[in-house]
């Protein structure tokens, strides 16, 4: 399958295609399966319905390099369902990050200021050469285009950090596809699936922007080094 692309259709389908041992990083918010609708009452495919989900994790392990990272973000409800899928898919929990919010997303028992991601190792890979904090601070993306959508600020450390220039870093629930984006502007090819078409066409025209903008800083580049 060709890189540097965004597919339209189901995750779990479309991974299987994929050559096995090909991507060298997956960084993915899949839905938190808790129904969520935004102020605006948007909501996501998927989001209260486990077979959706969980059954990409599989195929996602087996599209990964032997001894590689995926860094998956989680909400705390559905953790014990995520885990069991992970380590049935072979990947095991190394560590976990945290982006701290300086505001309350949302109330219940607490106020709930914080987003969390697990770092997911398949086979034994190397440690990070300049391991990341496992406190960040998050940054709002303003949900303009995807009701959950990340910034690129809190994925590119994620990138730089777990994938060196020109890995191959897939995202199979890309949504407006931040990861991809932040891939771009650091030196490394993107795969991203996404099921729905509208956030696809939005994804692909944000990459033409960012690969535009990173074409624009190696021109700069070349100038001053010339």
């Amino acid at each position: 399958m060709q890189n540097n692309q965004i597919i339209n259709g189901d995750a779990a389908a479309v991974l299987k295609t994929i050559e096995e041992g090909s991507v060298d990083l997956v960084i993915t918010d899949p839905p938190y399966l808790v129904n969520y609708k935004d102020r605006q009452g948007r909501s996501l495919q998927n989001d209260n319905n486990l077979g959706g989900v969980l059954p990409v994790f599989e195929p996602m392990a087996r599209a990964m390099k032997q001894s590689s990272y995926a860094i998956c973000f989680s909400g705390w409800s559905a953790l014990p369902q995520f885990t069991q899928a992970w380590e049935a898919a072979g990947l095991k929990i190394v560590s976990e990050i945290v982006w701290s919010k300086k505001y309350t997303s949302r109330r219940g028992f607490t106020q709930y200021r914080h987003e969390s991601a697990y770092v997911l190792a398949k086979g034994n890979p190397a440690k990070p050469a300049r391991p990341m904090s496992s406190v960040q601070g998050w940054v709002y993306s303003g949900n303009k285009r995807h009701p959950t959508e990340k910034a690129v600020e809190i994925l590119a450390p994620l990138v730089r950090c777990f994938s060196k220039p020109g890995d191959l870093v897939c995202d199979p629930f890309s949504g407006s596809d931040s990861t991809s984006v932040a891939a771009v502007l650091n030196g490394r090819d993107y795969l991203g699936i996404e099921l729905e078409k509208a956030h696809c066409e939005t994804a692909r025209a944000r990459l033409t922007e960012a690969r535009r903008y990173r074409a624009e800083q190696a021109t700069q580049y070349q100038k001053v080094a010339a």
